[in-house]
């Protein structure tokens, strides 16, 4: 009697997934809805959080019945926890965070007129940061190589360390003193023109550079004494070129994931450096709407800095991809 052996079609994997740029988007976009998902349960929870009443403490121990019954309606905290849960899930949705206890208004309307001035602070920093830290790690990269300089290594490796330990709103205090208070040169108050950006951009940015700059010059030197570096020289191509283009791209792709993790944390970071500026952002906003107890616009806030900081990541994440697909090899 023979035997025969049955035969099936060999199992097929969907096209798709054969494609490493199709699966890195669709783990990265993942990932990112999974931290948004977090980011909202975390700032529908806080809320919640609060010892006692949230509602009655906002509107504190004069407020009638009725108007902290109708305030809570408003806030959507008058149901079970569950469908207040949906409920502002579906406000998300629509672009509703609710309405402002102290202001009286959308919490959305709150938040966007002053999210601007923040972004803009933020992005002139994160610049002004890279425009810094990119050369000075660079230059003390060729100073130092090979144990050359060694008091331009520890003097830079120091104070990087100093600056970099420094509070921002530390820094900014001591900015307004000097060139503020001391010598009147700068203006210390609001958003009044572009002299009005100069202290608090420092302040943002003073303590980022430094971190940037030692990360340049460590991974510059990696690069020098890479093969392609040797080789560019076995080829007799001047220093200067071997490091402007071969070296140094290589460095700053490395820096640029510190980098957009730091663009996050920045902008974030600006609510302390905005109150010691009086700059009219969200920085102020969320520092009088804690004291004010208003939790939408508290909500709000917490959930546009996340965010913010999660898209950043995403977008670094996907420019290095592009840079340098080998970046993409974990995602096989």
């Amino acid at each position: 009697m023979m035997s025969e052996t049955a035969t099936f079609p060999a199992a097929t994997t969907p096209a798709w997934t054969r494609n490493r740029w199709v699966r890195f988007a669709v783990r990265r976009g993942g990932r990112l809805l999974v931290s948004l998902w977090v980011l909202v349960t975390a700032a529908f929870l806080m809320i919640h959080l609060v010892p006692g009443d949230p509602v009655r403490a906002a509107l504190g121990p004069t407020a009638s019945a009725q108007l902290i019954e109708q305030t809570r309606v408003n806030l959507g905290l008058d149901g079970p926890l569950i469908e207040q849960y949906v409920r502002f899930l579906g406000g998300l949705l629509v672009g509703d965070l609710g309405t402002s206890i102290q202001y009286r208004l959308p919490a959305v309307e709150v938040i966007g007129a002053r999210l601007p001035a923040t972004l803009a602070l933020g992005a002139a920093a994160f610049v002004v940061a890279v425009v810094i830290a990119v050369p000075l790690g660079a230059a003390v990269a060729v100073l130092t190589r090979r144990e050359r300089n060694r008091a331009v290594e520890l003097g830079f490796a120091s104070t990087s360390v100093v600056l970099a330990l420094i509070p921002d709103f530390v820094l900014g205090v001591a900015l307004v003193w000097v060139f503020g208070v001391t010598l009147q040169w700068l203006p210390v108050a609001g958003a009044s023109g572009p002299a009005s950006y100069v202290l608090p951009v420092l302040a943002l940015a003073v303590g980022p550079a430094a971190i940037l700059a030692r990360i340049v010059r460590v991974e510059l030197l990696a690069a020098l004494d890479a093969d392609y570096a040797r080789t560019a020289r076995a080829k007799r191509l001047t220093g200067r070129r071997i490091v402007l283009r071969h070296a140094l791209p290589n460095a700053v792709t490395a820096a640029l994931t510190l980098g957009g993790l730091l663009l996050g944390t920045m902008i974030a970071g600006t609510v302390l450096v905005e109150n010691v500026f009086a700059w009219p952002g969200i920085g102020g906003t969320v520092s009088g709407s804690i004291l004010a107890k208003d939790y939408p616009v508290v909500q709000g806030i917490v959930l546009v800095l996340g965010a913010g900081v999660l898209l950043t990541n995403t977008v670094v994440d996907t420019i290095l991809a592009v840079l340098d697909p080998r970046s993409t090899i974990g995602e096989q």
